[in-house]
Protein backbone atom coordinates (compact mmCIF):
# COMPACT_ATOMS: atom_id res chain seq x y z
CA UNK A 1 0.00 0.00 0.00
CA UNK A 2 1.23 3.36 -0.91
CA UNK A 3 2.29 6.21 2.03
CA UNK A 4 -0.85 8.11 0.54
CA UNK A 5 -3.07 5.15 0.37
CA UNK A 6 -1.94 4.62 4.35
CA UNK A 7 -2.86 7.68 5.45
CA UNK A 8 -5.80 7.93 3.85
CA UNK A 9 -7.24 4.53 5.35
CA UNK A 10 -5.86 5.48 8.62
CA UNK A 11 -7.51 9.34 8.27
CA UNK A 12 -10.89 7.68 7.28
CA UNK A 13 -10.71 5.30 10.48
CA UNK A 14 -10.11 8.03 12.70
CA UNK A 15 -12.09 10.48 11.71
CA UNK A 16 -15.69 10.04 11.86
CA UNK A 17 -18.53 13.33 12.19
CA UNK A 18 -20.55 13.25 15.34
CA UNK A 19 -23.40 15.35 14.34
CA UNK A 20 -26.55 13.25 12.51
CA UNK A 21 -26.70 16.93 10.18
CA UNK A 22 -23.44 15.55 8.79
CA UNK A 23 -24.26 12.04 8.67
CA UNK A 24 -27.92 12.75 7.45
CA UNK A 25 -27.54 15.46 4.65
CA UNK A 26 -24.49 17.23 4.62
CA UNK A 27 -23.93 20.61 6.05
CA UNK A 28 -22.89 23.86 5.38
CA UNK A 29 -20.99 26.77 6.91
CA UNK A 30 -20.52 30.36 5.85
CA UNK A 31 -17.61 31.56 3.75
CA UNK A 32 -16.53 34.75 5.39
CA UNK A 33 -14.78 37.25 2.79
CA UNK A 34 -11.72 38.74 4.39
CA UNK A 35 -13.45 42.20 3.60
CA UNK A 36 -16.65 41.77 5.18
CA UNK A 37 -17.08 43.03 8.97
CA UNK A 38 -17.41 39.60 10.34
CA UNK A 39 -13.69 39.02 8.93
CA UNK A 40 -10.29 39.85 11.02
CA UNK A 41 -8.93 41.49 7.82
CA UNK A 42 -12.01 44.37 7.58
CA UNK A 43 -11.06 47.34 7.45
CA UNK A 44 -13.73 49.86 7.92
CA UNK A 45 -12.07 52.70 6.39
CA UNK A 46 -11.15 51.42 2.89
CA UNK A 47 -13.66 52.22 0.27
CA UNK A 48 -15.38 49.82 -1.95
CA UNK A 49 -12.70 50.61 -4.64
CA UNK A 50 -9.99 50.13 -2.30
CA UNK A 51 -10.86 46.92 -1.75
CA UNK A 52 -11.17 46.20 -5.22
CA UNK A 53 -8.01 47.64 -5.86
CA UNK A 54 -6.30 45.21 -2.83
CA UNK A 55 -8.14 42.27 -4.47
CA UNK A 56 -6.42 42.49 -7.62
CA UNK A 57 -2.89 43.09 -6.45
CA UNK A 58 -3.43 40.14 -4.11
CA UNK A 59 -4.45 38.15 -6.97
CA UNK A 60 -1.30 39.57 -8.56
CA UNK A 61 0.82 38.12 -6.17
CA UNK A 62 -1.07 34.80 -6.18
CA UNK A 63 -0.83 34.32 -9.58
CA UNK A 64 3.02 34.91 -9.59
CA UNK A 65 3.27 32.23 -6.60
CA UNK A 66 1.53 29.68 -8.47
CA UNK A 67 4.46 29.40 -10.68
CA UNK A 68 7.07 29.04 -8.19
CA UNK A 69 8.49 25.73 -7.64
CA UNK A 70 8.81 23.90 -4.68
CA UNK A 71 11.91 24.60 -2.36
CA UNK A 72 12.37 21.21 -1.90
CA UNK A 73 11.03 17.42 -2.71
CA UNK A 74 11.00 16.55 0.77
CA UNK A 75 9.74 20.39 2.35
CA UNK A 76 5.76 20.44 1.50
CA UNK A 77 5.16 23.52 0.11
CA UNK A 78 2.29 25.66 -1.33
CA UNK A 79 3.84 27.39 -4.31
CA UNK A 80 1.34 30.45 -3.50
CA UNK A 81 0.95 33.06 -0.80
CA UNK A 82 -0.33 31.56 2.68
CA UNK A 83 -2.23 34.68 3.47
CA UNK A 84 -3.66 36.13 0.42
CA UNK A 85 -6.24 34.48 -0.06
CA UNK A 86 -10.16 36.24 -0.37
CA UNK A 87 -12.73 33.71 2.05
CA UNK A 88 -12.15 32.68 5.98
CA UNK A 89 -14.21 30.11 7.65
CA UNK A 90 -14.91 30.28 11.73
CA UNK A 91 -13.96 26.96 13.20
CA UNK A 92 -13.39 26.51 17.02
CA UNK A 93 -10.50 24.25 18.02
CA UNK A 94 -10.10 22.30 21.54
CA UNK A 95 -11.67 21.01 24.72
CA UNK A 96 -12.95 24.00 25.84
CA UNK A 97 -13.32 24.99 22.54
CA UNK A 98 -10.83 28.34 20.98
CA UNK A 99 -12.70 29.80 18.21
CA UNK A 100 -10.12 30.79 15.18
CA UNK A 101 -10.86 32.01 11.83
CA UNK A 102 -9.23 30.05 8.98
CA UNK A 103 -8.19 31.43 5.56
CA UNK A 104 -9.83 28.39 2.85
CA UNK A 105 -7.29 27.74 0.30
CA UNK A 106 -7.90 25.22 -2.35
CA UNK A 107 -3.84 24.93 -3.15
CA UNK A 108 -2.97 24.11 0.90
CA UNK A 109 -2.80 20.77 2.25
CA UNK A 110 -2.42 21.12 5.67
CA UNK A 111 -4.19 22.68 8.25
CA UNK A 112 -2.48 24.38 10.66
CA UNK A 113 -3.04 27.06 13.47
CA UNK A 114 -0.68 28.91 16.00
CA UNK A 115 -0.24 27.41 19.77
CA UNK A 116 1.68 28.05 22.80
CA UNK A 117 4.54 28.17 23.70
CA UNK A 118 5.36 30.10 20.57
CA UNK A 119 8.98 30.26 19.69
CA UNK A 120 7.81 32.80 16.61
CA UNK A 121 4.55 33.93 16.35
CA UNK A 122 2.33 36.45 14.58
CA UNK A 123 -0.05 38.47 16.21
CA UNK A 124 -4.09 37.49 15.72
CA UNK A 125 -7.58 38.91 16.93
CA UNK A 126 -7.95 35.60 18.85
CA UNK A 127 -5.77 34.06 21.44
CA UNK A 128 -3.39 31.55 20.57
CA UNK A 129 -4.53 27.78 21.23
CA UNK A 130 -2.99 26.39 24.25
CA UNK A 131 -2.57 22.32 23.69
CA UNK A 132 -2.39 22.31 27.26
CA UNK A 133 -5.59 23.48 28.07
CA UNK A 134 -7.51 20.69 26.10
CA UNK A 135 -8.51 17.76 27.42
CA UNK A 136 -8.77 16.19 23.77
CA UNK A 137 -5.15 17.40 22.43
CA UNK A 138 -3.07 14.75 21.11
CA UNK A 139 0.18 14.85 19.55
CA UNK A 140 1.37 12.25 16.95
CA UNK A 141 4.20 9.79 17.63
CA UNK A 142 7.04 9.42 15.24
CA UNK A 143 7.38 6.57 13.48
CA UNK A 144 4.09 6.15 13.34
CA UNK A 145 1.89 5.37 9.80
CA UNK A 146 0.58 8.60 9.77
CA UNK A 147 3.94 10.57 10.45
CA UNK A 148 5.95 8.73 7.75
CA UNK A 149 2.96 9.62 5.44
CA UNK A 150 3.18 13.13 5.29
CA UNK A 151 5.95 14.95 3.20
CA UNK A 152 8.32 17.23 5.19
CA UNK A 153 7.49 15.62 8.62
CA UNK A 154 10.78 15.10 10.92
CA UNK A 155 11.68 12.78 13.81
CA UNK A 156 14.61 14.06 15.87
CA UNK A 157 14.54 11.24 18.18
CA UNK A 158 12.70 8.10 18.62
CA UNK A 159 10.37 9.44 21.82
CA UNK A 160 9.97 12.57 19.96
CA UNK A 161 6.61 14.38 18.44
CA UNK A 162 6.17 14.15 14.83
CA UNK A 163 7.20 17.50 13.90
CA UNK A 164 5.84 19.19 10.68
CA UNK A 165 7.43 21.83 8.10
CA UNK A 166 5.18 23.84 5.44
CA UNK A 167 6.79 26.60 3.07
CA UNK A 168 4.85 28.77 1.04
CA UNK A 169 6.02 30.70 -1.83
CA UNK A 170 6.25 34.22 -0.34
CA UNK A 171 8.15 32.72 2.41
CA UNK A 172 5.56 32.32 4.66
CA UNK A 173 5.88 29.07 6.70
CA UNK A 174 4.98 27.34 10.08
CA UNK A 175 6.61 24.47 11.65
CA UNK A 176 5.42 22.17 14.98
CA UNK A 177 3.67 19.59 16.27
CA UNK A 178 1.61 17.12 13.46
CA UNK A 179 -1.06 16.37 16.15
CA UNK A 180 -4.82 15.12 16.78
CA UNK A 181 -7.41 17.58 17.98
CA UNK A 182 -11.07 18.02 18.36
CA UNK A 183 -12.61 20.42 15.70
CA UNK A 184 -16.15 22.16 15.83
CA UNK A 185 -17.99 23.86 12.89
CA UNK A 186 -20.73 26.39 13.42
CA UNK A 187 -23.29 24.91 10.20
CA UNK A 188 -25.22 27.82 8.93
CA UNK A 189 -28.50 25.64 10.07
CA UNK A 190 -26.98 26.56 13.66
CA UNK A 191 -26.49 22.78 14.51
CA UNK A 192 -22.88 22.20 15.63
CA UNK A 193 -20.63 20.09 13.57
CA UNK A 194 -17.92 18.06 15.92
CA UNK A 195 -14.97 16.74 13.90
CA UNK A 196 -13.01 14.26 16.59
CA UNK A 197 -8.86 13.37 16.25
CA UNK A 198 -8.87 15.75 13.65
CA UNK A 199 -5.15 15.67 11.94
CA UNK A 200 -3.30 19.88 12.81
CA UNK A 201 -0.59 21.30 12.26
CA UNK A 202 0.41 23.13 16.17
CA UNK A 203 2.54 25.72 15.10
CA UNK A 204 5.28 26.71 17.36
CA UNK A 205 7.38 28.78 14.36
CA UNK A 206 5.20 30.65 11.97
CA UNK A 207 5.71 33.94 9.96
CA UNK A 208 2.79 35.36 7.55
CA UNK A 209 3.83 37.54 4.74
CA UNK A 210 0.77 39.35 5.37
CA UNK A 211 0.55 39.10 9.15
CA UNK A 212 -2.88 41.68 9.22
CA UNK A 213 -5.41 40.40 11.53
CA UNK A 214 -3.79 36.79 11.51
CA UNK A 215 -5.14 33.74 10.66
CA UNK A 216 -4.35 29.92 10.64
CA UNK A 217 -4.73 28.07 7.22
CA UNK A 218 -7.78 25.58 6.25
CA UNK A 219 -5.82 23.38 3.49
CA UNK A 220 -8.66 22.15 0.95
CA UNK A 221 -5.98 20.45 -1.86
CA UNK A 222 -6.33 17.26 -2.43
CA UNK A 223 -3.50 15.45 -0.16
CA UNK A 224 -4.68 12.98 2.24
CA UNK A 225 -4.24 15.83 5.06
CA UNK A 226 -6.16 18.14 3.86
CA UNK A 227 -9.68 19.21 5.52
CA UNK A 228 -12.01 16.95 2.94
CA UNK A 229 -10.08 14.29 2.87
CA UNK A 230 -10.24 13.64 7.04
CA UNK A 231 -13.92 13.97 6.69
CA UNK A 232 -13.75 10.97 5.60
CA UNK A 233 -16.72 9.10 3.90
CA UNK A 234 -19.22 11.14 5.50
CA UNK A 235 -19.18 13.38 3.09
CA UNK A 236 -18.74 11.50 0.28
CA UNK A 237 -15.35 13.09 -1.19
CA UNK A 238 -17.66 16.27 -1.78
CA UNK A 239 -17.73 19.80 -1.12
CA UNK A 240 -18.91 23.12 -2.85
CA UNK A 241 -18.91 26.52 -3.31
CA UNK A 242 -21.77 29.70 -4.16
CA UNK A 243 -19.75 32.95 -3.91
CA UNK A 244 -21.92 35.91 -4.09
CA UNK A 245 -21.02 38.90 -6.08
CA UNK A 246 -17.88 40.83 -5.55
CA UNK A 247 -20.14 44.07 -4.65
CA UNK A 248 -23.10 41.94 -2.91
CA UNK A 249 -24.03 43.83 0.86
CA UNK A 250 -22.09 42.63 3.65
CA UNK A 251 -24.51 41.02 5.45
CA UNK A 252 -24.83 38.42 2.51
CA UNK A 253 -22.47 35.79 2.55
CA UNK A 254 -21.54 32.81 0.74
CA UNK A 255 -21.05 29.49 1.58
CA UNK A 256 -19.03 25.85 1.92
CA UNK A 257 -20.95 22.85 1.71
CA UNK A 258 -20.21 19.48 2.60
CA UNK A 259 -21.21 15.75 1.53
CA UNK A 260 -25.22 15.28 0.62
CA UNK A 261 -25.14 19.01 0.55
CA UNK A 262 -22.24 19.75 -1.92
CA UNK A 263 -24.13 17.66 -4.48
CA UNK A 264 -24.42 19.99 -7.64
CA UNK A 265 -27.19 18.76 -9.95
CA UNK A 266 -30.23 19.23 -12.15
CA UNK A 267 -31.10 21.85 -15.37
CA UNK A 268 -28.19 23.56 -16.20
CA UNK A 269 -25.23 21.55 -14.71
CA UNK A 270 -21.88 21.00 -16.80
CA UNK A 271 -18.92 18.86 -15.32
CA UNK A 272 -15.50 18.54 -16.26
CA UNK A 273 -13.02 16.00 -14.77
CA UNK A 274 -10.19 16.92 -12.41
CA UNK A 275 -6.70 16.26 -13.05
CA UNK A 276 -3.78 15.84 -10.88
CA UNK A 277 0.38 16.93 -11.33
CA UNK A 278 2.81 14.87 -9.62
CA UNK A 279 4.18 16.59 -6.36
CA UNK A 280 1.06 19.30 -6.92
CA UNK A 281 -1.82 19.76 -4.55
CA UNK A 282 -3.51 22.61 -7.18
CA UNK A 283 -7.25 21.14 -9.05
CA UNK A 284 -6.66 21.21 -13.06
CA UNK A 285 -9.31 21.34 -15.59
CA UNK A 286 -8.77 21.01 -18.79
CA UNK A 287 -9.74 24.48 -21.04
CA UNK A 288 -10.15 23.51 -24.45
CA UNK A 289 -11.04 26.89 -25.89
CA UNK A 290 -12.66 30.54 -25.32
CA UNK A 291 -15.34 31.62 -27.34
CA UNK A 292 -16.30 35.44 -27.60
CA UNK A 293 -19.64 35.72 -29.04
CA UNK A 294 -19.66 32.65 -31.14
CA UNK A 295 -16.31 33.47 -32.54
CA UNK A 296 -13.60 30.54 -30.81
CA UNK A 297 -10.08 30.55 -29.60
CA UNK A 298 -8.25 27.25 -29.47
CA UNK A 299 -6.06 26.85 -26.63
CA UNK A 300 -3.15 24.73 -28.90
CA UNK A 301 0.36 24.05 -26.96
CA UNK A 302 -1.60 24.18 -23.54
CA UNK A 303 -0.15 22.14 -21.26
CA UNK A 304 3.95 23.06 -21.60
CA UNK A 305 4.55 19.81 -19.78
CA UNK A 306 3.43 17.96 -16.52
CA UNK A 307 0.52 16.07 -18.20
CA UNK A 308 -3.07 16.62 -18.77
CA UNK A 309 -4.91 19.64 -17.00
CA UNK A 310 -4.09 23.30 -18.15
CA UNK A 311 -5.38 25.12 -15.78
CA UNK A 312 -5.74 25.76 -11.76
CA UNK A 313 -9.49 26.31 -10.75
CA UNK A 314 -9.17 28.72 -7.29
CA UNK A 315 -11.09 30.39 -5.06
CA UNK A 316 -8.06 31.86 -3.54
CA UNK A 317 -7.36 33.98 -6.28
CA UNK A 318 -9.81 36.99 -8.22
CA UNK A 319 -9.05 37.32 -11.41
CA UNK A 320 -8.44 34.84 -14.39
CA UNK A 321 -4.99 34.28 -15.56
CA UNK A 322 -4.52 33.07 -19.30
CA UNK A 323 -1.08 32.64 -21.13
CA UNK A 324 0.24 34.92 -23.66
CA UNK A 325 -0.83 33.72 -26.78
CA UNK A 326 -4.60 32.76 -25.50
CA UNK A 327 -4.65 36.21 -23.29
CA UNK A 328 -3.64 38.54 -26.20
CA UNK A 329 -6.42 36.83 -28.67
CA UNK A 330 -9.10 37.30 -26.10
CA UNK A 331 -8.43 40.95 -25.28
CA UNK A 332 -7.97 41.80 -29.24
CA UNK A 333 -11.56 40.41 -29.84
CA UNK A 334 -13.25 41.76 -26.93
CA UNK A 335 -11.66 45.42 -28.32
CA UNK A 336 -12.85 44.64 -31.51
CA UNK A 337 -16.50 44.02 -30.53
CA UNK A 338 -16.78 46.49 -27.49
CA UNK A 339 -17.52 49.82 -28.91
CA UNK A 340 -17.92 51.69 -25.28
CA UNK A 341 -15.29 54.45 -24.30
CA UNK A 342 -11.44 53.44 -23.31
CA UNK A 343 -10.19 54.08 -20.56
CA UNK A 344 -7.20 53.69 -17.78
CA UNK A 345 -7.32 51.46 -15.11
CA UNK A 346 -6.37 53.75 -12.22
CA UNK A 347 -4.80 50.56 -10.45
CA UNK A 348 -2.74 50.12 -12.89
CA UNK A 349 -3.30 46.40 -13.15
CA UNK A 350 -5.74 45.90 -16.14
CA UNK A 351 -5.16 46.65 -19.17
CA UNK A 352 -8.55 46.68 -21.22
CA UNK A 353 -10.72 49.06 -19.71
CA UNK A 354 -13.75 51.34 -20.49
CA UNK A 355 -15.71 54.42 -19.33
CA UNK A 356 -19.53 53.83 -19.07
CA UNK A 357 -22.61 55.74 -18.77
CA UNK A 358 -25.49 53.14 -18.70
CA UNK A 359 -25.51 49.68 -18.40
CA UNK A 360 -22.33 48.42 -20.24
CA UNK A 361 -22.58 46.41 -23.27
CA UNK A 362 -19.87 43.13 -23.35
CA UNK A 363 -19.56 39.90 -24.99
CA UNK A 364 -20.56 36.38 -23.60
CA UNK A 365 -17.56 34.64 -23.14
CA UNK A 366 -17.62 30.87 -22.65
CA UNK A 367 -15.14 28.94 -21.04
CA UNK A 368 -14.82 25.02 -23.65
CA UNK A 369 -13.76 22.74 -20.97
CA UNK A 370 -14.05 18.84 -21.64
CA UNK A 371 -16.87 17.81 -21.07
CA UNK A 372 -19.24 20.83 -20.81
CA UNK A 373 -18.86 24.91 -21.31
CA UNK A 374 -19.23 27.39 -18.40
CA UNK A 375 -20.76 30.41 -19.83
CA UNK A 376 -19.44 33.51 -18.40
CA UNK A 377 -21.37 36.79 -18.38
CA UNK A 378 -20.27 40.27 -17.56
CA UNK A 379 -20.24 40.15 -13.78
CA UNK A 380 -17.70 37.13 -14.39
CA UNK A 381 -15.80 39.01 -16.53
CA UNK A 382 -15.39 42.54 -16.33
CA UNK A 383 -14.84 44.48 -12.57
CA UNK A 384 -15.61 47.70 -11.67
CA UNK A 385 -12.78 49.27 -10.58
CA UNK A 386 -13.59 53.25 -10.01
CA UNK A 387 -16.62 54.59 -10.84
CA UNK A 388 -17.85 54.19 -14.15
CA UNK A 389 -14.75 52.80 -15.30
CA UNK A 390 -15.05 48.61 -15.92
CA UNK A 391 -12.03 46.25 -16.64
CA UNK A 392 -11.97 42.92 -18.25
CA UNK A 393 -10.65 40.67 -15.59
CA UNK A 394 -8.19 38.42 -17.14
CA UNK A 395 -4.16 38.55 -16.40
CA UNK A 396 -1.85 37.42 -19.14
CA UNK A 397 0.62 34.79 -17.20
CA UNK A 398 3.66 33.13 -17.94
CA UNK A 399 3.60 30.49 -15.94
CA UNK A 400 0.12 28.66 -14.99
CA UNK A 401 -3.29 29.53 -16.27
CA UNK A 402 -6.03 30.06 -13.31
CA UNK A 403 -9.57 30.29 -13.43
CA UNK A 404 -10.08 32.68 -10.46
CA UNK A 405 -13.44 33.42 -8.10
CA UNK A 406 -14.83 36.55 -10.55
CA UNK A 407 -15.59 33.56 -12.84
CA UNK A 408 -16.81 31.28 -10.29
CA UNK A 409 -19.39 34.14 -8.82
CA UNK A 410 -23.37 33.16 -8.61
CA UNK A 411 -22.17 29.68 -9.98
CA UNK A 412 -22.37 26.67 -7.52
CA UNK A 413 -19.09 25.00 -8.04
CA UNK A 414 -19.22 21.56 -7.19
CA UNK A 415 -15.88 19.36 -5.94
CA UNK A 416 -16.12 15.05 -6.24
CA UNK A 417 -13.32 13.18 -5.19
CA UNK A 418 -14.67 10.03 -6.14
CA UNK A 419 -15.58 10.93 -9.58
CA UNK A 420 -12.71 13.24 -9.84
CA UNK A 421 -14.93 15.80 -11.51
CA UNK A 422 -15.78 19.17 -10.72
CA UNK A 423 -19.58 20.72 -11.93
CA UNK A 424 -20.84 24.18 -12.85
CA UNK A 425 -24.41 25.75 -11.57
CA UNK A 426 -25.58 28.76 -12.79
CA UNK A 427 -27.28 29.82 -9.34
CA UNK A 428 -28.32 33.53 -7.33
CA UNK A 429 -25.95 32.41 -5.05
CA UNK A 430 -27.07 35.47 -2.84
CA UNK A 431 -30.03 32.89 -2.09
CA UNK A 432 -28.47 30.01 -1.50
Amino acid sequence: MSHYSSLVFVLLCLCNLYSSEALNGGFSVEMIHRDSPKSPFYNSTETQFQRIANALSRSIIRANHFNKSFVSANTPQAPVTSAQGEYLISYSVGTPPLQLFGIIDTGSDLTWMQCQPCQTCFKQISPIFDPSKSKTYKTIGCFTDTCRSVIGTSCPTRTSNCLYTIRYGDGSYSQGDLSFETLTLASTSGSPVTIPSFGIGCGRRNYLYFQHGGCSIVGLARAPMSFVNQLGPSIGGKFSYCLVPIRSPPSVSSKLNFGNAAVVSGRGTVSTPIYSRAGEPFYYLNLEAISVGSTRIELGGYPPRGGKGNIIIDSGTTLISLLPATYSKLEAMIANDVKMTPAKDPTETLSLCYRVFDRPYVPVITAHFTGGDVVLYDSNTFIEVADRIICLGFLKSHGRAVFGNLAQQNMLVGYDLQKNTVSFKPADCTKQ
